[in-house]
């Protein structure tokens, strides 16, 4: 017997006969003997209408208020479900955050986690219950309801698996696993059985839909195995897990894109020290976040280049702010691109193998595909290009790299798009 906790997203309960479904799927799983804790999604949509509806209410809703009425759309589903089971005539009970004893900091709108107070899950299990968590959110130690952001209620599941000392987390979604890029651009894309936490932490800092960043975090920092498969089908999915001496035997892992990004470039920043706090440090106040940072000669001696990338919905704002800086730097003019892409490949045999920047180049220039910027860390380089040619780069690399192939211990990883 073995204690698991099961997570459901969104298209997986969006329709009562879906919430059926998993209830029947569920079941057969208890039938086998194991204890389940099942974390659940709202709705599919039911999280953006009741963002829509805020906003016709408020411009600018208050947070705490936000995060009140955004915890109802996951309490929708946990009851519809939970009524479900019963239907079927075996016992589940319904959760919320506060009872579940998930303890957040105060944050409204992006809380974390702090703790979670196991005893009153445990004593339902005790029973015998199926017992069903709602996602994406908590509660302060003020007694605020708080969620956790968008794709919260992985976070959910897999704090609960580690809280709770599960022997696995089941992520369940509309997808049949990781691919070694999104199947949707490439129809080569191959489904993987492994794949290591490090390399799924950067697939979801890039950009990848999968998982949530922040639960691929917890399951790294406590070592919940993650399976990763469709609720839609029997298909086996992708085990997340620690990273094993054969991983490294594959240099590269997958490809990812990201087109929510956008490129600026101050030119002919005075190169000397203290120009780049004073560049970035007004932009990170406000808000918005950099992610690549280039920095070369400029045109006359003393004076640098910097190009950083942003957020797209966040590029009109950090256009603004970055020519106002320029300005008072003494610098050059502010160019801004928000047309552009960055490709990701990654692995962990990245480390220990050469030439992986030599054929991504030589790939791209092929193509006439122009490289913009590049960053790179231990299992990583990511490339910015012209975006026109995103699905055209991510094809050409997927060859390159042979990922079609299914080598022993090959792993990669999918983006939703």
């Amino acid at each position: 017997m073995a204690l698991v906790v099961q997570k459901y997203g969104g298209t997986s309960v969006a329709t009562v006969e879906r919430i059926r479904s998993v209830a029947h799927r569920v079941i057969d799983r208890k039938k086998q003997g194991d204890d389940l804790v099942v974390v659940l999604s709202a709705r599919a949509g039911d999280t953006d209408n009741l963002l829509k509806l805020a906003r016709e209410m408020s411009p600018r809703p208050d947070p705490r208020e936000l995060d009140v009425l955004l915890a109802t759309g996951e309490q929708i589903t946990i009851a519809l479900f939970s009524m479900a089971v019963k239907d079927l005539g075996y016992e589940a009970i319904s959760m919320t955050g506060y009872q579940a004893g998930i303890i957040t900091d105060h944050t409204h709108g992006g809380a974390r986690i702090n703790w979670i107070e196991t005893l009153p899950i445990m004593e339902k299990l005790r029973e015998g219950k199926i017992v069903v968590v709602a996602g994406f959110q908590g509660y302060d130690d003020e007694g605020n309801i708080t969620t956790l952001g968008r794709g919260g209620s992985d976070t959910t599941a897999v704090a609960l698996a580690a809280a709770l000392k599960a022997d696995v987390c089941e992520i369940y979604t509309d997808v049949e696993g990781v691919f070694t890029t999104d199947p949707n651009v490439y129809s080569k894309a191959r489904k993987l059985k492994r794949i290591s936490y490090e390399e799924m932490l950067e697939m979801a800092s890039m950009g990848a839909k999968v998982l949530h960043l922040r639960s691929v975090e917890f399951a790294m920092k406590y070592n919940v195995p993650i399976l990763v498969g469709s609720s839609f089908t029997d298909a086996p999915g992708t085990l997340v897990t620690r990273e094993e001496p054969e991983m490294e035997r594959v240099v590269v892992s997958g490809i990812t894109y990201n087109k929510n990004e956008a490129r600026i470039t101050v030119a002919d920043v005075p190169d000397v020290p203290g120009m780049a706090y004073r560049l970035f440090k007004p932009i990170a106040d406000h808000g918005i976040n950099v992610d690549m940072i280039i920095q070369g000669q400029g045109g006359v001696p003393g004076r640098a280049n910097i190009s950083f990338t942003v957020p797209k919905p966040d590029y009109e704002e950090a256009i603004r702010l970055t020519e106002t800086i320029a300005r008072e730097m003494g610098a050059g003019p502010v160019h801004g691109n928000p047309h552009i892409a960055k490709i990701s490949i990654i692995g962990v045999g990245m480390r220990s193998h050469t030439g992986v920047a030599g054929r991504i180049f030589e790939t791209l220039a092929r193509e006439n595909i122009n490289i913009m910027m590049i960053s790179t860390s231990e299992i990583k380089l990511s490339c910015v290009i012209d975006e026109k040619y995103t699905e055209l780069a991510v094809r050409v690399l997927h060859d390159a790299f042979e990922l079609h192939k299914d080598p022993q211990g090959h792993m990669a990883v999918k983006e939703e798009s």
